[in-house]
């Protein structure tokens, strides 16, 4: 995955009684700014600064000496598992467990990671694109940043963390950032991305994650789930 995590605590209904501000938007709004200013940064780094440029490459490089046959096919296991159309089943399946917990806020916020943060991925790939240096026949095509598989990753395991039951979070959060931690190694052992790729890629999924909490604690603040008005008055 890597990248920030949205705090499991920061996932669950506010109080209705005493709204503190870790309930409130506060906290997903300004992770979301400072993703923003992080994907910037790297990018400006990574593709203008030529020291920069060299150190990411030799980085891929070491990466790509880890290649071995049993290794090559794991990693190309774990990057099949994020093929358009698994990734779609992989969504539909989360969205599922989020309506079977009455949780439709939570449902529509998995929809919205899942689908705008490798959409833009997509976009930023052509409009980012610059060339790579090359080191001992090692080459990336310019048209890289950010990686769409670290995304679409890392948007998994933060769409599990949201579908999840409280109790089973610590655990949904390990085991998805274990997923897009191999995922991202994998890419940098075949050689499929630069490592500022994958950083990239990673920014752009957590920048989702934190619209999407924003959004789901904002609709409960404005209006209230039932199961909250049942709670309260108990």
């Amino acid at each position: 995955m890597y990248g920030h995590a949205v705090p499991a605590s920061g996932l669950s209904a506010p109080s209705l009684q005493r709204p503190s501000k870790r309930s409130g938007t506060r906290n997903p709004v300004g992770l979301a700014c400072m993703c923003v200013a992080a994907m910037a940064l790297v990018w400006v780094i990574a593709e203008l600064v030529p020291a920069a440029q060299w150190r990411d490459v030799v980085v891929l490089h070491d990466f790509t000496l880890l290649s071995r046959p049993r290794v090559d096919s794991v990693g190309r296991f774990l990057t099949h598992l994020l093929k358009p159309l698994l990734f779609v089943i992989w969504g539909v399946a989360l969205i599922a467990v989020a309506l079977a917990r009455e949780r439709p806020r939570v449902a529509a916020g998995i929809f919205v990671i899942l689908a705008f943060a490798p959409f833009t991925s997509e976009v930023l790939k052509p409009l980012m694109a610059h060339p790579h240096m090359r080191f001992d026949g090692v080459h990336i095509n310019p048209a890289s940043w950010p990686s769409g598989h670290s995304t679409a990753a890392l948007a998994l395991a933060f769409a599990a963390v949201l579908a999840a039951p409280p109790r089973l979070r610590p655990l949904v959060a390990s085991l998805g950032a274990v997923f897009a931690l191999a995922v991202g190694c994998s890419l940098l052992i075949l050689a499929l991305h630069m490592p500022s790729d994958v950083l990239g890629g990673y920014l752009v999924a957590t920048f989702w994650a934190a619209v999407a909490v924003a959004a789901v604690r904002a609709a409960n603040r404005r209006w209230p789930p039932a199961h909250l008005h049942s709670r309260a008055q108990a």
